[in-house]
């Protein structure tokens, strides 16, 4: 009887030419792409599992996936040249490890880190499909963290869950905060939120009520008013997904990567 060696892979996308991470039939996925690229490499039936879904448009500077080989790469920089050279030029695997038998990716995952990038100014960009561009007014972020301080702890978050068959409602939000980052000419607007799981278009809907609170000049409060409503219908804004990215999926302590973030100022 042969032996299964399991591998986890790093990888990185650009969502705005694919229609979600999980694979679908007759769709441009990620999944699909690294199955197909692995599939012709390894010239095996390989079935990945990843940490967990992004939406149609989301990007990912550091997600992950699992899958199990019949034979064992002896060589893993050789690997990743060559799965680079078969994938398309939007997907990227930047690592690649062995990992016990009974990893799994998405039920080991401790968090997972999402950044909202705004471009805040008067005059759009090039490069406005990498981010929201938000020309009505300037935000104040004192408000706006304010309103992310509502969320963070234990919550049940069904006011911004999007219909879906998750079965879970509740979140730990470990830390949601929104900072300025300049750049040359350009004011950007990074809103960075931690959790040990997000719902079905939750970040998307946070960010959307986050920018309709400024816009109507609301009281940061209304943030807790949605929160605890628990009704989907309060929330009705929902944020482009172009300007978001998944950071980081982390298998280590959160406390740990939340100080290291914090003191790089990133």
């Amino acid at each position: 009887m042969s032996e299964n060696f399991k591998y986890i892979i790093c990888f990185e996308f650009l969502g705005r030419n694919f229609f979600g991470s999980q694979k679908q039939k007759d769709k441009r996925t990620v999944q699909g792409e690294i199955e197909k690229a692995l599939c012709t490499l390894t010239k095996d039936k390989i079935l990945t599992i990843f940490s967990g879904r992004t939406d149609a448009k989301v990007n990912a500077k550091f997600q992950t996936a699992h899958f199990t080989l019949n034979t064992e790469i002896k060589d893993t920089d050789k690997f990743l040249y060559h799965i680079n050279c078969i994938l398309p030029e939007d997907v990227k695997i930047f690592d690649i490890k062995r990992v016990d038998k009974t990893f799994h990716c998405q039920k080991d995952a401790k968090f997972k880190h999402y950044r909202y990038t705004i471009l805040n100014s008067h005059v759009a960009s090039a490069f406005n499909d990498c981010y929201l561009f938000y020309p009505y007014k300037k935000l104040d972020i004192e408000n706006l963290n304010k309103s992310l301080s509502y969320l963070e702890g234990h919550h049940d978050f069904s006011a911004f869950k999007s219909k879906s068959d998750n079965p879970y409602n509740d979140c730990i939000i470990y830390y949601a905060k929104a900072k300025k980052h300049i750049n040359d000419w350009q004011n950007f607007i990074f809103i960075d939120i931690i959790g040990n799981r997000f719902l079905y278009n939750m970040v998307r809907t946070i960010i959307g009520e986050l920018l309709f609170i400024e816009r109507n000049n609301l009281n940061p409060s209304y943030m807790a008013d949605i929160l605890n409503s628990k009704d989907r219908t309060k929330a009705a804004n929902v944020a482009e997904a172009k300007a978001l990215t998944l950071e980081y999926v982390g298998y280590n302590d959160v406390n740990d990567y939340i100080k290291t973030i914090s003191s790089k100022g990133r």
